[in-house]
């Protein structure tokens, strides 16, 4: 079978039976999965599938759901507690100005900190920064904006304008997708114009998300996976995306 053809019958099976995994489709016609994701890239572009966590949905069914705060919280929750934990070791030296973007696993982190750790922290986030307001050690400064309910996190144009004007050493960043092809990514523009702001005002981004975020693609990219440093994800991250996030310049911590 040509590749065409073989794309073709892929992409009529996903509509028919509406989602497929990578493995399943290797299995089907007797490909690698790395063939199965380069015909899963490919016909995504074509706009006839979309590629998600492990596998691909039909295109014309698959809605922009953006899950509330407390909804995203309760999941994964082991992972996120890995992954907090392992971002302490990225801490920057004491006195160091750090940038806290919002999201449940950058919540776990910050709830983390340590007491005998003198930092300048920056957040859009309420619940973050309700949570770091009594710390002795942290300087504590909540950016200006209008906030979204779903996040509880500031956006628009004055939290982008704030952003614009400071420099972090580092930014703990939270995301939606995480893939090769299109970066980091997330439902919302007004979130996504605030994580770009964030992403060009520190000198080191690191990223906190959790293996079920990579692969999986978000309709607003806010930054290209050169422009990240570190990622930091758990261990249930599938072998062949690490190594292809690796092959773009990433550190990969798995916690």
């Amino acid at each position: 079978m040509y590749a065409e053809e073989r794309q073709q019958a892929m992409a009529q099976l996903v509509a028919e039976r509406g989602r497929l995994s990578v493995n399943a489709l290797s299995e089907r016609y007797d490909v690698t999965t790395e063939t199965v994701r380069r015909d899963l890239s490919a016909l995504e572009r074509m706009g006839l599938v979309r590629r998600v966590h492990g596998g691909a949905v039909p295109a014309s069914t698959l809605a922009v759901i953006e899950s509330g705060l407390l909804e995203r919280d309760q999941a994964n929750t082991p992972q996120k507690e890995r992954i907090a934990k392992a971002a302490l070791d990225l801490l920057p030296p004491a006195g160091s100005t750090v940038l806290l973007d919002a999201g449940s696993t950058t919540n776990r982190f910050a709830s983390m900190l340590p007491r005998d750790h003198r930092l300048v922290v920056l957040t859009h986030a309420v619940p973050i920064a309700a949570r770091l307001a009594s710390h002795a050690q942290v300087e504590l400064h909540l950016l200006p904006g209008r906030v979204r309910s779903t996040t509880q996190a500031a956006v628009g144009a004055d939290t982008v304008a704030a952003l614009e004007r400071l420099r972090a050493d580092v930014v703990f960043l939270g995301t939606n997708g995480v893939t090769t092809e299109h970066g980091l990514s997330t439902p919302d523009p007004d979130e996504a114009a605030v994580k770009r702001a964030m992403v060009h005002s520190a000198r080191q981004v690191v990223v906190l998300a959790d293996a079920s975020k990579v692969g999986v693609e978000s309709p607003v990219r806010f930054a290209s996976l050169a422009e990240v440093d570190v990622l930091v994800t758990d261990t249930g991250i599938d072998a062949d995306d690490e190594q292809e996030l690796v092959d773009a310049g990433v550190e990969v911590v798995s916690a």
